[in-house]
């Protein structure tokens, strides 16, 4: 059996911390645009030029990655997943979404907490071949999109 773990001893997932409400600029609570029993989503803090407000779909509970995954909560984040999508779609005024994971160091995962992105997509928006060129969105860039994407969805955005 090989190791999947990448985890440090003692990481301070940013996931578990915003769920936790332990906050920073990078994990606000007006970030959140909708929570399940299993996931949540929220805006991405991260963005890539001409795919503003993208969206990280997160299990409630702290899994690393793919590997780890129980059907229960994998149902749970596809699920959302799929709301995200259709709700960007509606409220975005995008041409399309791609959806992407990542599994450990050589699968590009950085946050050991398994996520799903949707990115809204353009005709012609370079997203793959864009990849060095992220930058993390202020909080003031992110808001917009979570109201919209709040509205369009229709789900509760706070933690019970």
């Amino acid at each position: 059996m090989f190791s999947t773990s990448h985890e440090p001893v003692g990481y301070p997932c940013p996931f578990c911390r915003l769920m936790q409400g332990i906050l920073d600029e990078r994990n606000l609570p007006s970030d959140i645009v909708a929570v399940t029993e299993g996931a949540y989503a929220r805006i991405a803090p991260k963005w890539w030029p001409g795919n503003a407000g993208a969206v990280l779909v997160i299990p409630r509970v702290h899994v690393e990655n793919i590997y780890d995954l129980s059907p229960e909560t994998g149902r749970a984040v596809w699920e959302l997943t799929q709301h995200v999508a259709i709700g960007m779609r509606s409220s975005y005024d995008c041409e399309g979404t791609s959806i992407r994971q990542h599994n450990e160091p050589a699968g590009n995962q950085d946050v050991w907490h398994l996520h799903v992105h949707v990115f809204p997509r353009y005709t012609d928006d370079r997203l793959y071949q864009r990849q060095d060129e992220a930058r993390w969105a202020e909080p003031s860039d992110r808001e917009p999109f979570a109201l919209r994407l709040r509205e369009a969805l229709g789900l509760p955005f706070t933690f019970h």
